[in-house]
């Protein structure tokens, strides 16, 4: 599969198409129908797909929370966050759960442009205005939380409360190398570049995946680093996402975002993994976060591992609200 090299910021842009996302087939075929059957938006930088989980019971006007939108994390897609959306769905059978495969993942396309935030902040205005959501609640692990905390700064008349899951976003370029600093400006080695982005992510220069990992599929279950190789293999478009988000999508430096959230007044919680080295209980509680609550015995794939866990912190809070 030919290596792609995406846009940065400034550079000249051309009228280049997408490049298109798998089938909802392909995907099934190895992981199972596990979500709803796809739903797609069309837009001008590409197709997105989604998956609606409706009300499973009759609602009123009271439900809270009454609309929620799931943000992943970078690499692995929407379904990486569905044994969480199934935990709290079944204690809040009146809501109305939708979960988006970001730019580059799962099965939408990978659109050729910067993937800055600002990127990911209109596809999910535009799915809100596709659902004819007004308002939302936002749910944002890793990755989908430094997107979540620029989405409220931005836009703090659409959400309702938010909640982040190990967010991303507070990594420190001074605590880089000179050589990895290096790779997040332009001019360096693609190739090279493309490997630290995944070595960085992985802790390995590829996902390792479990070689029982087709009898948990089978079971059910979500294996992440599966699902992490069958995208870089069959997802065209998705390694130049990852590194371009990594590059451009708000992982490093993006302390002002978070700062910039808090100060809307939106009421929010974050559940982090004790072992976390990607952020603190104390560097958000520093940038001005309250209800900062901390699993232990885990890291940065909380949302995974401890599900009832960090399904129990959200529930108590969105109870609250």
């Amino acid at each position: 599969m030919a290596e792609h090299v995406l846009p940065r910021p400034g550079d000249k842009l051309t009228s280049n198409p997408p490049i298109s996302g798998p089938t909802e087939e392909a995907f099934t075929d190895q992981f199972g129908k596990l979500l709803p059957p796809a739903k797609y938006l069309t837009t001008s930088n590409g197709k997105a797909a989604y998956y609606d989980f409706p009300p499973s019971v009759p609602t009123s006007a009271q439900v809270t929370p009454d609309r929620v939108i799931f943000i992943h994390g970078v690499q692995t897609p929407a379904l990486g966050l569905l044994p969480l959306a199934s935990s709290l769905k079944a204690s809040f059978p009146g809501s109305h759960f939708v979960l988006l495969d970001l730019w580059g993942h799962g099965l939408t396309d990978t659109p050729i442009l910067p993937h800055e935030a600002s990127l990911f902040h209109r596809l999910i205005d535009e799915l809100l205005d596709d659902l004819k959501w007004p308002t939302v609640h936002l749910v944002g692990f890793s990755f989908g939380g430094a997107l979540t905390v620029g989405y409220v700064a931005t836009r703090s008349a659409r959400v309702k409360s938010f909640t982040l899951v190990a967010p991303a976003g507070l990594i420190k370029s001074a605590s880089l190398s000179e050589e990895e600093r290096n790779f997040l400006g332009k001019g360096s080695d693609e190739t090279e570049a493309r490997k630290w982005v995944i070595r960085f992510l992985e802790g390995s220069p590829h996902p390792i995946v479990p070689p029982d990992w087709r009898d948990r599929v089978a079971r059910g279950e979500v294996v992440a680093p599966a699902i992490k190789d069958w995208q870089m293999r069959e997802h065209a478009g998705h390694v130049a996402s990852v590194v371009a988000i990594f590059r451009d999508g708000g992982l490093i430096d993006n302390q002002e975002m978070f700062a910039r959230a808090v100060k809307t007044g939106i009421l929010s919680t974050v559940v982090l993994g004790g072992e976390d080295g990607i952020c603190s209980k104390e560097e958000l509680g520093e940038l001005g976060f309250r209800n900062v609550y901390v699993v232990p015995g885990t890291g940065h794939n909380v949302v995974r591992e401890k599900v009832p866990e960090v399904a129990g912190f959200i529930s108590e809070f969105w109870k609250k609200l």
